[in-house]
């Protein structure tokens, strides 16, 4: 499996929420849903997404995505300096900033919402509710926002999703879940493959002959009992060599890499699967429950079954 191949194998929209914005300037509204990701692309029109913290704001144009890491809030609005009209709190929930509900009175149509059936500007959204849905390897290796602008891209599947957003089909939800993972999957594969895409040094290594080689055999086989010098051997270099080496390529030595990718691994497993935590622990390369536990929990502060049981609900 190749670096951006275990990055992608990871999302699995399961009744996401898909919407069409379709809104007439003045308008802003006020993201504090606490999802894990969000994607979004203009139709029609222009839209800025302007990022808590200060960050840079993102300008959008007709055929732009944009892909919004959570759960930090964030605000969409036709220019910077509106004001809030509108928020959009956890499961979709609309209402006005004094808590007042806005679903019906802004409800256009099915899976349609905004204050103008004809307004100026068009913008798909597309949300991942749940953390499970989304890999955490893949969450950390993103930016806050990750823009990507129309002339970078071929995928016809914006318009596809266009297409099908506002259709109310028998098991129309599904076809949209799938589509919506398709999309960031393509979304995801143009971004990485552009020379100024804020790609994680890890990934970044896997261009290095020794290095990219060391990284494959740990996310291939994290199971195998590493050392430094299993590693190496395999790698047909010295074990001070291969140690200097990835530590200045990764930012980190060999077997803490190995660590945070047997954790994320974990993380993972327990939230997508039924398997016990003796089975996860052995799965990801730890000989029993106590060892693993205690690592999870030094990294996440919560237990392998605390973490599990924390898996939210609709």
């Amino acid at each position: 499996m190749d670096a951006l191949a275990g990055l992608l194998d990871g999302p699995r929209a399961r009744g996401a929420f898909l919407l069409r914005m379709v809104m007439e300037p003045p308008w802003s509204v006020r993201i504090e849903d606490r999802a894990p990701l969000c994607l979004m692309s203009v139709t029609r029109g222009e839209a800025w997404i302007l990022p808590p913290d200060g960050a840079e704001p993102v300008h959008m144009r007709p055929g732009d995505v944009a892909v919004v890491r959570g759960p930090a809030p964030y605000t969409v609005a036709d220019r910077q300096g509106t004001v809030a009209q509108a928020r959009i709190g956890p499961d979709g929930v609309c209402t006005t900033l004094h808590g007042e509900p806005l679903a019906e009175s802004m409800r256009l149509g099915v899976r349609t919402w905004g204050n103008a059936a004809d307004g100026a500007a068009t913008v798909l959204v597309g949300t991942y509710l749940l953390d499970g849905e989304i890999s955490r390897r893949l969450l950390d290796a993103l930016p806050p926002v990750l823009a990507l602008p129309s002339d970078a891209r071929s995928s016809p599947l914006l318009a596809l999703l266009d297409a099908e957003i506002s259709q109310d089909e028998p098991a129309q939800n599904v076809v949209l879940d799938r589509l919506l993972d398709l999309l960031l999957i393509a979304v995801l594969r143009a971004w990485f493959a552009r020379p100024d895409a804020e790609a994680p040094a890890w990934y970044r290594a896997m261009g290095d002959p020794v290095v990219g080689k060391a990284l494959r055999l740990l996310q291939n086989s994290p199971a195998r009992p590493w050392t430094v010098a299993s590693l190496a051997a395999d790698t047909g270099v010295s074990r001070a060599g291969l140690a200097r080496r990835f530590t200045e390529l990764v930012g980190e030595p060999p077997m803490a890499y190995l660590t945070g990718w047997r954790l994320a691994l974990a993380a993972d497993l327990l939230r997508e699967t039924d398997a016990t935590v003796e089975a996860v622990a052995r799965q990801v390369g730890y000989g029993g429950t106590f060892a693993f536990s205690a690592a999870f929990k030094r990294v996440r502060s919560l237990s392998p079954q605390e973490y599990r049981r924390g898996r939210p609900t609709r």
